[in-house]
Order: C-alpha cells, then sequence, then structure tokens
C-alpha cells in the first residue's frame, strides 16, 4: 500500500515529463517561424546544456572517465544533433501533432527490431506479433494503406528519419546505461549536441539576440528548459522508481501533449488514421515488454 502512495507521485512526474515533451512538438513550430532551423537547433540544446550543470552539482553526479562510454556520448550526440535539426526542418514543412505522434509511435519500433539485430536480444513467440502489431500501427500512421508511398514526402519523410535517428540513439544510451549515470549521459550529449548545432548555426549569426522577437525567446525557453532539462531529468528520476518498463509505456502520452496542443494553436486535424496506428503501436509496445515485465514482478 505504502509503495503504491510512493509510487504515485513519479507516475504524476513521468505524465508531466511526457505532455511537456508534447507541447514541445507545437512549440518548436512556433519557433523554427521566427528563426532558421539551423538557429533554433543550437539554442534548443545550448539552453538544456546550461541549465542541466546545475542539476548535476545539486545530485552531486561524478564523471566517471569510461572511454567507451564516453565514445558512445559522442556518437549520441552527434546523431541528436541531426535529429535536432530535422526536428526543427520537419516542424517547418510539416504538422507539429503528426511529428509528434509519427516519431513517437514509430521510434519504439524500430529500436526493438533493431534491439533485435544489433544486440542479439532473443523474442518470444508473443513478441513477435507485438512487432507485427507495431509495424502495422507504423504502417497506418504513415498511411501507407490509403496513400501508399506518399509519406516519402518533404512534409513526413523528416519525421521519419527521426524516428530512425532516435532509435539509433536509444541503442547507444541502453550499451552505456551501465557504465555512465543517465543524467550525467544527458549532460555530456547536451553539450555535444550543442556544440554541434553551433558549427552550423554560425552563419546564420545565433548570437545576434536583437534578431530574434519574444516569441522565439519565450518558446526556445520552454522548448530547452522545461521540454529539456526539467523534463529529462524528471523523466530519469521517476523511471529508476517506476522501471524501464513503464517507463517505455509513459511515452504514448506523448502524442496526447502534441494532437492536443497543435489542434489549439494551429487548428490541426486530428486523423482517424493518426489515433488508430499510435493506439496499435501503444498495445505493440506494452505486448513486447509485458514478458519483461512479469520477470521483475517475480523478482
Amino acid at each position: 500500500m505504502g509503495e503504491n502512495r510512493n509510487n504515485t507521485k513519479y507516475f504524476i512526474g513521468m505524465i508531466i515529463a511526457m505532455l511537456i515533451w508534447g507541447v514541445s512538438w507545437t512549440s518548436g513550430k512556433a519557433i523554427v517561424t521566427h528563426a532558421s532551423a539551423e538557429v533554433a537547433a543550437f539554442w534548443r540544446y545550448a539552453i538544456s546544456f546550461l541549465t542541466v550543470i546545475p542539476v548535476i552539482i545539486y545530485m552531486k553526479i561524478p564523471f566517471k572517465k569510461d572511454k567507451v562510454a564516453l565514445f558512445y556520448m559522442l556518437i549520441a550526440g552527434l546523431l541528436i544533433s541531426l535529429f535536432n535539426y530535422l526536428f526543427f526542418m520537419g516542424l517547418a514543412h510539416g504538422e507539429a501533432g503528426y511529428g509528434g505522434t509519427m516519431v513517437t509511435a514509430i521510434s519504439p519500433i524500430l529500436t526493438y527490431i533493431m534491439s533485435i539485430i544489433i544486440l542479439k536480444n532473443k523474442v518470444s513467440s508473443k513478441q513477435i506479433i507485438a512487432l507485427g502489431l507495431g509495424v502495422l500501427g507504423a504502417l497506418i500512421l504513415l498511411k501507407v494503406p490509403f496513400e501508399g508511398f506518399a509519406f516519402l514526402n518533404v512534409n513526413s519523410l523528416y519525421f521519419l528519419e527521426c524516428a530512425l535517428i532516435w532509435s539509433i540513439v536509444t541503442i547507444f544510451a541502453q550499451k552505456a546505461s551501465s557504465r555512465v549515470d543517465p543524467m550525467m549521459y544527458t549532460l555530456v550529449v547536451f553539450g555535444v549536441t550543442g556544440f554541434t548545432n553551433m558549427m552550423f548555426a554560425l552563419p546564420y549569426h545565433p548570437f545576434d539576440i536583437s534578431n530574434f522577437d519574444s516569441v522565439f525567446w519565450w518558446n526556445i525557453v520552454f522548448v530547452g528548459l522545461l521540454a529539456g532539462t526539467f523534463s529529462t531529468a524528471l523523466f530519469f528520476i521517476s523511471a529508476s522508481h517506476l522501471g524501464a518498463h513503464q517507463a517505455g509505456v509513459f511515452m504514448f502520452i506523448v502524442p496526447i501533449g502534441a494532437i492536443a496542443s497543435s489542434w489549439i494553436v494551429y487548428d490541426e486535424k486530428i486523423l482517424l488514421s493518426t489515433i488508430v496506428g499510435c493506439l496499435l503501436t501503444f498495445v505493440a509496445v506494452v505486448l513486447f515488454n509485458s514478458k519483461k515485465r512479469a520477470v521483475e514482478i517475480l523478482k
């Protein structure tokens, strides 16, 4: 009884983090209408990096010298810098609600497939069924049954690339998890991402602060500070108490925040294919992790 009561605050914390991540897609669309994708990508992670430092100091997290972990963090940082750019380019051309749903829903399915191929993870027959459901959900999200391969356009391709890159980053995070604290991993990755994006942003004069209006700054602070540092810290703290299984399922709250906020702000239509595809991938993630959860309960 006491354990359930203690977990309630972590459930609430996880929900808040996921909703903020969802709203960040709509906020990101506002940002990219007031600045280039290169500038937006730089400031997003520059703010996240600078604001996560006090969290690391407060939590007294030591930096462990591990060359393998450092390699994983360096590659992850470079990949996220690319993800960051594609994130804003996708929002410049496509819809925030659809993008947030596509990336959140398809990425876990791609991650599971990669973990089987790259990490040689064994799968049960139930997990194979789950993957089949996930792939079906992804195809519906991409509107393949209705429009064929029409998703291979500028409006969707950026988001699909985001999902693929995030899946690869997740694999690197899994391999580094036993070697480095999650928050320290976040700090280094944020630093590498911010620096890399800065190199590409310099031709656009990102430090000429007066060139950007209040809409840009309010939204970039929201995405960098709240969606970046605050929600990331909240996610890791809550996930450490709830377990990886439940943390993965909570990710499907992100589309709710993305779809609702984009509908309110940009009057974006909520498609039936988006809802059905998201629900199928949600069921797939639950099924895929159910065996692991059973093992955790038995322990």
